[in-house]
């Protein structure tokens, strides 16, 4: 029997943030929906609260945070090629120092494949040459708050890392894991975000990544 929990999700009205609140709601979790613009959530659900908050302040986000079994962040901040992307470690910073004082000690956070700079080395030709310089800024930032995410000793966390993401519900797939940078299988190089939610949900129940990345992947 699954457990129902309350938890706070980041990145609510995000793309792959609307799977995973939808998908919490049917198991019957409660979800706070921490969002910068309330009035882009339209579900409406016994279960749901909305707020409004700022993701680069813990004094915005720990009342929020008060009471939640865990926090679960879908954020995602645009790739820049001229200027270095800060939304993930500045973000970070702010959600570890609320969860320390709100007593909320698991984390989920997701990032992507391929954080580490010399991670793609064996991608395929199109992805190492042209995909990953052009979103380096993006997953530089993202290994910078991975980097952060393991020095912090006193927290639950876990970093999923997906392939590139196509805004399709969940599927009935395995979902296979690395503890890595990447998905070794060649599968491909998209999954779908339900999926993604999916994987993530799971985790509140049997977290066998705690204070690890974990790369994902649909089988």
């Amino acid at each position: 029997m699954s457990v129902k929990m309350k938890i706070a999700v980041l990145g609510a009205t995000g793309q792959t943030g609307q799977y995973l609140v939808s998908q919490a709601l049917q198991s019957g979790h409660v979800v706070t929906a921490i969002v910068r613009n309330p009035g882009k959530i339209t579900e409406k659900h016994d279960n749901l609260k909305v707020v409004e908050a700022d993701i680069f302040s813990a004094d915005s986000l720990k009342t929020h945070f008060q009471d939640q079994d865990a926090v679960v962040s879908c954020l995602g901040f645009p790739s820049s090629f001229f200027y270095g992307v800060t939304g993930y470690t500045l973000s970070m910073s702010a959600v570890v120092g609320a969860m320390r004082d709100a007593k909320v000690s698991q984390l989920i956070a997701m990032t992507s494949w391929y954080t580490e700079p010399n991670s793609g080395a064996q991608a395929p030709f199109l992805i190492r040459n042209l995909l990953l310089p052009m979103i380096r800024s993006l997953l530089s930032n993202m290994y910078e708050m991975e980097t952060a995410l393991e020095a912090v000793d006193d927290l639950t966390w876990t970093v999923v890392r997906p392939p590139g993401l196509r805004s399709l519900p969940a599927t009935d797939k395995e979902l296979l894991t690395h503890e890595g940078y990447s998905v070794p299988e060649d599968l491909g190089n998209w999954m779908a975000r339900g999926d993604v939610a999916r994987f993530m949900l799971s985790l509140l129940q049997a977290n066998a990544w705690g204070k690890k990345g974990v790369a994902i992947h649909s089988k």
